[in-house]
């Protein structure tokens, strides 16, 4: 049995709401590691303990830390006595089995109690590793970091460190409802919500039975994997086909993409505020497709009266591509589908829409109806993780 040391950064910045943020950390760890029995989770100094660990556990464990929003970083760590022959104890006993050409030692003191500051730990720990193993001290490129944190009763001893996601605990800045296509765009911007705190519902629009079901298998397969940064998901699945059809009987060619994405932010927040989200949240970004020009974005946006989120609107198709492949949307994205985007498409969409010309053109539908049918018919379901016991 070990000890893992969880860091957290941008918490530790929080003032008198810290004890709030770290209280919700420490919950959201306990629901990552429900399923493996003997764990148990506690807060201490500045960090967070997770005690009990086995060697079986720590793979799989490994894994769902380094996906857990508002974790700077953490290790597998040996806790001893805050005694210096101890600490020096259990990092040789750490240290038999391993070879490294060079090492240094870094130590935090958290509790100043301690007789020894950190750099006299440093130095005596490293001479006496250096004596016992005869490797060379590398300050600067070491091979091997021996890390030593003092507490105020426990001292924890580690050789290895993962890195965390960073960013805020899931659920401490509110809900707010994403539009999620199944591209490559949408899961990333739903993602960046996600580490910044908030539970992200999730809503889809989709065209079947006119299209094949493709869409909505993708976007379940989506929305599984972001479950697993934000613990639980919900998402909803809007019929959009007939609505669709109503545009192309009543709607000039070039005008029907604004007016679908203005119908699809309506009802999108008909739904956010049935489900308390606070704002709306699109993968778009300024000049990617004809839709989302400056003066497009502007029109299809004044619809609603809650704040429309766009966390991507200056990145480029690269720098999306590459922040889809790290998390792990971007296999499931470009499976080929048919989804609403496709349907009933002109080939020659308006790229500078005027609301003057656009709310013209919607006289001709009945809006307030079909957001509301639209809205109530919505299918949605809830995803937790962990479902299901680690074994």
């Amino acid at each position: 049995m070990c000890s893992v040391i969880v860091h957290y950064q941008e918490i530790a910045l929080k003032g008198r709401n810290r004890p709030w943020f770290v209280e919700r950390l420490v919950s959201n760890i306990r629901a990552v590691v429900e399923g493996f029995g003997g764990i148990k989770v506690r807060a201490l100094m500045g960090r967070i303990e997770l005690y009990q660990v086995s060697d079986e556990d720590w793979p799989e464990l490994r894994h769902r830390l380094s996906r857990l929003p508002g974790i700077a970083n953490f290790f597998r760590a040996v806790r001893t006595r805050c005694d210096f022959d101890a600490i020096t104890d259990a990092v040789l006993g750490e240290l038999a089995e391993l070879e490294a050409g060079s090492f240094r030692v870094t130590a935090k003191r958290a509790d100043k109690r301690f007789p020894w500051t950190s750099p006299q730990i440093e130095r005596e720990l490293g001479y006496r590793i250096k004596t016992a193993r005869g490797w060379d001290v590398d300050l600067e490129q070491p091979e091997l970091t021996v890390r030593v944190e003092i507490l105020s009763e426990w001292a924890f001893c580690s050789m290895t460190k993962e890195p965390g996601v960073g960013g805020l605990p899931s659920g401490v800045s509110g809900r707010v409802a994403c539009l999620l296509s199944g591209g490559i765009d949408s899961p990333v911007a739903a993602y960046r919500l996600i580490k910044r705190g908030c539970r992200v519902r999730l809503i889809h629009f989709h065209s079947y039975p006119i299209l094949s079901h493709t869409s909505q298998d993708k976007v379940n397969e989506i929305a599984e994997l972001l479950t697993r940064y934000q613990l639980e998901t919900r998402l909803y699945c809007v019929a959009f086909g007939d609505i669709q059809r109503k545009v192309v009987l009543a709607i000039p060619p070039p005008l029907r993409v604004v007016i679908y994405r203005r119908l699809m932010l309506r009802i999108a927040e008909k739904i956010a505020r049935a489900s308390g989200s606070s704002a709306l949240v699109t993968g778009e970004a300024v000049g990617q497709v004809a839709s989302q020009t400056l003066e497009n974005l502007a029109v299809i946006g004044s619809v609603t009266s809650l704040p429309v989120l766009r966390p991507l609107v200056g990145m480029d198709k690269d720098e999306i591509v590459s922040a889809a492949r790290c998390l792990g949307t971007y296999k499931i994205s470009i499976i080929p589908d048919e989804d609403c985007c496709t349907l009933f498409t002109p080939k020659h969409p308006a790229t500078k829409a005027r609301s003057v010309q656009v709310e013209a053109a919607e006289t001709g539908l009945p809006v307030d109806e079909l957001v509301e049918e639209a809205a109530r018919n919505a299918v949605w379901r809830d995803i937790r993780f962990p479902t299901s016991s680690v074994r």
